[in-house]
């Protein structure tokens, strides 16, 4: 196996020089940066990562905390992390919060003695102590998908990344007052997290816009779960006046909303009119075919890497929040022909 020592006496250079091509230590002339990178080439020479963090003291590493892994919409953003951290030849750890604070903070806490450079988490509905942890121990961090409001002026920069929320939201709700119907419900997702309250804001400002009345009884809580949507659906269909069209808030309700209505008899869009917030795979495999608005998840994975990258060189820049726009994909499910796909803004600040 080739050593750093057979590669400067290819390259003519020093061993020091060597270490400064990979470590980064140093300025090197680009015409010997060159001659030491064909070297390693030609004699398929292999970093030792681990000696490279003892000099450096960087892993080159990202740990990543997301809760249900197994749901599409996390998936897809795990794919664009993954893909972003070996683009730029960090490795990724990865855990599973699962939702819950005191295991957020366990797992937190594991994959910082795991010496990870940076890390990108997608917080639980109760972040505090997570939000401690981090800023006492200062780890540069990008939270995910989920937003948390941080303390004005503190010595904590959090960068954050996600997707719009509300704006999406009012559009499907929007749509459907446009289509006539005027008791349009929500299944909302876990109370707590920036994505419910957006959502549910998101919703109020869909019906203010088609003049409609804002009805408490028409918004039940899902809990961002198949099981709790179901349950939630069922009891909007037993209300005295029910719905006649429903949004679900993420993907996983959107299922146990479809299996509700499939177990009342019902038939969308015939009975009523359905939209949801997260495209999926198999969306358009429905009959009908699902309204949804479409998140870009692996472009919020990979520009999470970027922003974490950013953090790493510039620890004391100001932090940022970072919004990607939506697509409203526009099928059957809401009752009317399928249209082409338009973007809906976000912001970025």
């Amino acid at each position: 196996m080739a050593t750093m020592a057979d590669v400067a006496r290819s390259a003519g250079v020093s061993v020091a020089t060597v270490s400064h091509v990979l470590n980064g230590t140093r300025p090197v002339l680009p015409h010997t940066r060159q001659a030491v990178l064909d070297a390693m080439d030609e004699l398929g020479y292999t970093p030792n990562t681990l000696a490279r963090s003892l000099v450096t003291s960087r892993t080159r590493s990202i740990g990543l905390a997301v809760s249900a892994i197994s749901n599409p919409y996390f998936t897809e953003i795990l794919q664009g992390v993954e893909a972003g951290a070996v683009e730029h030849g960090y490795s990724l750890l990865i855990a599973d919060p699962h939702d819950d604070p005191e295991h957020e903070r366990k797992v937190i806490q594991l994959l910082h003695e795991r010496r990870v450079d940076g890390m990108i988490v997608a917080p639980s509905a109760d972040p505090r102590e997570l939000v401690a942890y981090l800023g006492r121990h200062k780890v540069p961090t990008v939270l995910l998908d989920r937003l948390v409001d941080l303390p004005a002026g503190g010595s904590t920069r959090f960068d954050q990344v996600c997707a719009d929320s509300a704006g999406p939201m009012a559009q499907l709700v929007t749509h459907l007052a446009g289509l006539g119907h005027r008791r349009i419900a929500l299944v909302a997702g876990l109370p707590g997290l920036s994505t419910t309250s957006e959502r549910l804001s998101g919703y109020r400002d869909g019906l203010s816009t088609a003049g409609l009345v804002y009805d408490e009884r028409l918004v039940v809580h899902g809990d961002s779960e198949s099981a709790g949507a179901e349950q939630a659906t069922a009891a909007l269909l037993s209300l005295a006046s029910p719905p006649t069209a429903l949004v679900t808030a993420n993907n996983a309700m959107t299922i146990g909303a479809l299996r509700a209505l499939r177990g009342h008899g019902m038939s969308v869009p015939d009975d009523i009119a359905l939209c949801c917030f997260d495209d999926f795979a198999w969306a358009d495999l429905f009959s009908p075919r699902l309204t949804a608005i479409a998140q870009p998840s692996r472009d919020i994975g990979a520009l999470a890497v970027r922003v974490l990258l950013d953090r790493l060189a510039a620890p004391d820049r100001p932090a940022r929040t970072k919004r990607l726009p939506c697509t409203f994909v526009h099928r059957t499910s809401c009752g009317c022909p399928e249209q082409p796909l338009t973007s809906v803004k976000g912001t970025v600040s």
